[in-house]
């Protein structure tokens, strides 16, 4: 069974950067779709960005040119979330997906951005 680990959540002051990390285990074979979400508090899950191989990548319109999803050449079913320029609405919990649509989620990591 797939599981997900998110890693690299924490507080930053507004125009900070962060990088997350997510590590998917239990699985033989390369996973081809994998992505991130985020929900802030009293909102709805929303799709942060996503990567499948041989494919464009995709981004929600609020991180284009701020946000950068990429994947891992070297260690499999690895993929990261590169973060700049972060805003205080940017402030959730950013969970990371595999599967389109996504099947298997993270247990969420948080992401706080002081105004």
């Amino acid at each position: 069974q797939v599981q997900l680990v998110e890693s690299g959540g924490g507080f930053v002051q507004a125009g900070g950067s962060l990088r997350l990390s997510c590590v998917a285990t239990g699985s033989i074979f390369v996973i081809n779709a994998m992505g991130w979400y985020r929900q802030a508090p009293g909102k709805q899950r929303e799709l942060v960005a996503t990567s499948t191989i041989g494919t464009n990548t995709n981004y929600a319109d609020s991180v284009k040119g701020r946000f950068t999803i990429s994947r891992d050449n070297t260690r499999r079913n690895t993929v990261y979330l590169q973060m700049n320029s972060l805003k205080p609405e940017d402030t959730a919990v950013y969970y990371c997906s595999s599967g389109s649509p996504p099947r298997t989620w993270g247990q969420g990591t948080q992401v706080t951005v002081s105004s």
